[in-house]
């Protein structure tokens, strides 16, 4: 299920994660030749993307995201 792009953090690797507005996460490496995403190691690039979707696969098996489970057992 396509999600747009909301934000980005590092993980604790320093690669780079795109949060996805369905409250899950889902790396964007840049790692050639089986992902070319050379847009990711700028912050003009992650910027330009913003809006842009990705395949959720988390959405695409009903996966809740971490944050919704928790309010939920609130």
């Amino acid at each position: 299920m396509n999600r747009c792009i909301v934000g980005y953090h590092k993980d604790e690797e320093g690669d780079w994660v795109a949060q996805l507005e369905c409250g899950h996460n889902q790396h964007v490496r840049h790692n050639p030749p089986w992902t070319n995403r050379p847009w990711v190691m700028t912050a003009e690039g992650r910027a330009e993307k913003l809006g842009a979707e990705l395949n959720c696969k988390l959405c695409d098996h009903g996966v809740v995201p971490v944050e919704l489970k928790a309010d939920r057992e609130s």
